[in-house]
Order: structure tokens, then sequence, then C-alpha cells
């Protein structure tokens, strides 16, 4: 049995193999498009030797170049056709016809091939597409949940700032209401320290009240400033916060819009309407970012928000312990100087007292005095009519004649007695001089007590008004629950009509 292979070229190439004695195996494929003779069929040993070639001989070459290409087989051509038509021998055309049973069965084990590998590709693009939108659905669904937790974490710490928001604002409010309420006090001292200015004369001392109430006006500015320090800072703080709550704000809006797109897509199947073509879906899109950063940003606007949260509370513990600490303080002060004031008053009321006693001893002295001068003026005044008696006496007797002008014992006492009734009103009137000195002593200091008793009563006035002024201090710092009543801001003319309501 002989194979002819005609390859397409200007010359022929024939090859016999016998095929009772090489067994080979069909492997060879169709080429140049149409299953005829004309065109190359290939034949492959099994043992892969190449066929062996076969150059025809010079008559076969010749044909080929005139133009009457046909197929020769060894042993059946003629040296001299008959007729110009082509014949051809048995072996020919049973070759044909095997080569087209073959070719048919080559055809067919291919079709078969194909249609086994058409049938497993099938299988396999089905379960591939099958499982890789199963595989979609799963991680959609998975990237659903994530973004669900995140959502519900960004929600929750949106919820937790807005409650550190709202308690830093009522801290602040607080604190604000507390400064405010300060302006009692300070007012208060201020006025009493203007008020203790007025006192006259000696009473203007820098006493104990008047130390006690500089400090008291010191640390009321003390505490203003570190309240409106803490005030500032809760303010800045609230900046703070409220930038984070609108970042939390924009990452829960995007992780909203992110979870209904990716609940829809979720929810899209082979059968919806809404499905489409889409011109190239696989592009990435410009400001994309991977899971991890997606994560990190998430995380990051926590992380900012938990910070900012745990200084806020720190701050607010700070605000409250600052106003106890002041509260303390003021307090402290406030007794102190209140002390300091009750016990000037004491000193003030006892000076007045000492002072109205000695004031009584004075004038009851002086009308004592001024008894016993009137006394001695009219022991004094009595003296001249006995004296006017001896003096008449003495002068008479002088006129006595002769040697009866003797100095007797009548001349003798009658001088005696001149001489100590003259002395007597010269005791007499030293006497009245000095209690009439003494009278005048007694009347300007009288006058100077009288002066003096006048400044400490206004003293003890002003000191009086002070401690008025001084009622009207209530606890300017309080608890959070304690409600603290109106204030109505009045000094000593009534000039300040103001409320403060502290909550």
């Amino acid at each position: 049995m002989f194979i002819i292979m005609k390859l397409q070229s200007t010359f022929l190439v024939e090859q016999y193999v016998d095929l009772n004695a090489i067994q080979v195996d069909l492997l060879a494929v169709m080429c140049w498009g149409h299953f005829s003779v004309r065109h190359c069929v290939v034949w492959l040993p099994r043992d892969g030797l190449m066929p062996l070639l076969w150059k025809p001989p010079k008559q076969h070459q010749l044909a080929e170049h005139s133009g009457t290409s046909r197929y020769y087989c060894s042993g059946t051509m003629s040296k001299h056709p008959e007729k110009p038509s082509v014949h051809y021998s048995v072996p020919e055309w049973c070759n044909n016809n095997n080569q087209l049973s073959a070719t048919a069965q080559i055809e067919q084990q291919l079709s078969n091939v194909i249609r086994q590998e058409s049938r497993s590709l099938r299988n396999d693009t089905n379960c591939k597409t099958l499982w890789d939108e199963s595989d979609t659905s799963s991680r959609l669904s998975d990237r659903v949940w994530e973004v669900a937790r995140w959502k519900e974490l960004l929600v929750s710490c949106a919820h937790k700032v807005d409650e550190e928001m709202e308690a830093l604002t009522l801290s602040k409010t607080r604190t604000e209401e507390t400064l405010a309420a300060t302006t009692v006090p300070l007012e208060v001292s201020l006025e009493s320290l203007t008020l203790r200015e007025g006192r006259p004369g000696l009473e203007l001392v820098n006493d104990p009240v008047e130390e006690q109430l500089k400090n008291e006006v010191h640390v009321i500015e003390r505490v203003q400033q570190v309240l409106q320090q803490h005030i500032d800072e809760a303010f800045e703080q609230l900046c703070i916060l409220q930038k984070i709550r609108q970042q939390l704000t924009a990452d829960l809006q995007n992780k909203m819009e992110t979870l209904d797109i990716d609940t829809s897509c979720l929810a899209l199947t082979i059968t919806s309407s809404q499905i489409s073509l889409k011109p190239n879906p696989t592009r990435i899109p410009a400001g994309s970012c991977t899971p991890h950063e997606w994560v990190k940003f998430s995380q990051l606007n926590l992380a900012r928000a938990q910070e900012a949260m745990r200084m806020s509370q720190q701050m607010r513990d700070d605000m409250s312990l600052s106003r106890v600490n002041m509260q303390n303080d003021l307090k402290k002060q406030q007794r102190a100087t209140e002390f300091a004031l009750r016990k000037r008053n004491h000193q003030e009321q006892q000076a007045s007292s000492e002072l109205q006693w000695q004031l009584k001893n004075t004038e009851d002295e002086i009308a004592e005095m001024e008894s016993d001068i009137f006394r001695l003026d009219a022991d004094l005044q009595a003296k001249m009519a006995p004296l006017k008696l001896a003096h008449t006496r003495l002068e008479n007797r002088t006129y006595r004649p002769g040697m009866d002008l003797c100095r007797d014992e009548a001349q003798r006492t009658l001088v005696e007695e001149v001489n100590q009734l003259q002395a007597t009103i010269a005791t007499l009137k030293k006497k009245l001089s000095e209690a009439q000195h003494s009278l005048q002593r007694l009347k300007l200091h009288h006058n100077k007590l009288l002066q003096d008793l006048a400044r400490k009563k206004e003293a003890l006035a002003l000191e009086q008004r002070c401690i008025n002024v001084r009622s009207r201090l209530i606890p300017i710092l309080h608890g959070d629950d304690t409600p603290v009543p109106l204030v109505l801001l009045t000094n000593s003319s009534g000039r300040s009509t103001q409320h403060l309501k502290a909550q």
C-alpha cells in the first residue's frame, strides 16, 4: 500500500510506506483549508522517524513545469500515454479511497476530541464562572460586613465624641459661671478696701483686716486667671473635637454610601435588569487606595477621636479639681478675712466703749472740778472778810497814843492772823489756779475724747458696713448637682444690677 504526500511547491515529493510492515499512528493535521488530495496530509510513524523523500524523475519535473501536474505511482507509470486524458491506476484509486477514509476517521477523531474538549471547557468555565461569582459574592458579603463593622465603630465613636463635647461644654459653662461669680467677692473685697480707706485720723491703720483683704483680692485674681486659662483650653479642645467630629462624619458618610453601593452590588444577580456591559470596568479609579490604607485611615480617625476624648476628659477633671481647689482657697481666705474683720470690729467696739467710759469719767471729773473750783473761789472770797477785819484792827491800833502803841499779844496775834490769812489766800489762789488749769486740761482732753470717739464710731460704722457688704458673699463654686441662686450685684451705692445664675 502506498501513501502519497503532495507539498505546495514547484516539484513533487512522493513517499512510499508499507502499512503492513510499519505500524503508524494517525497524528496528522490537514493543511491549507480543503480536505482534498492536492493538499498536504502528513503521516508520522510511531517511532518518530521522518519519512524518506523521493525526488521524481526528470519527466515528472517536466510535467510539473508544463502545468500537467498529477500524481505518479512507482511501477504504474507508462512512458508513452495513449491518450491525453489522465488515467489513474487502481492502486491510486484505492489509495485515494483509503486516504478519504483515513481523513474521515481523522476528522471524526478530531471532532470528537474537540467536542470532548468543548464539553470539558464548558464544564470548567461554568464551574469557574459559578465559583468566581460565588467567591465575589462572598467577598462582597465580607466587605459589607467589614464596612458595617467600621460604620458601627464610627457611629459609636461619633456618639461618644458628641457626649464628650456636651460634657466639656457643660464643664466649660460651669467654669464660666464660676468665673463670673468671682466678680461678687472681688467687688466686695475692693469695696471693703475702699470703705476702710475712709477711716479718719489715727483709725486709718494697716491692720490685719487690711492685709487679709489684700490677700483675698490676690487669691480671687489668681482664681480668675486660672479659670480663664481653663476656659480658653476648653474652647480650643472643643474646636479640636468639632474638627474630629466633622472628620468622623465625613468618614461615616463615605462608609454609608459604600455600604449602600456594596449592598446593591451584592443584591445583583445574572437575571437582574440593571446589569450591562460597561466600558473599561477594570480600570483603577483616580484616588483609590489599598485596603491597608483604608483601614489605617479609619483607625487614625478613631485614634484621634479617642485621644481627643481622653484629653477632654482629663481637662474636665482638671477643671473640676481646680474649681474645688479654688473653692477651698477662697473659703479659707474668706474665713481668715472675716475672722480678722470680726476681731478688728471687736477691738473697735472695746476701744469705743473704753473711750465712752473715759469720757464719762472725764465729764464727771470736770463737773467735780468745777464744783471744787466754785468752792475754792467761795472759800477765797470768804477769807477776804477776816483779812479785812484783821487789817482794819491792825490799822486802827496804829493810832493808839504814847506808850499804849505797844506790840502786845493782840498785836502779835493780829499780825499772825493777817499772815496766816494772806498765806491761806495765796494757797487758795494757787490751788484755784491749778484747779482751773486742770479743768481746762480736762475740757481739752474731753474734746479729744469726743473727737476720738467720733472717729472710732465712724470707723466702727465703716467696719459694720464692710461686714454688711460681705454678707452678700455666696459660695461661688458648687458641685455638679448643686444649684446656685440668683445673685444681685450691688455695691454700697446700688449702681449695679447684674444678675448671675450658676447651674
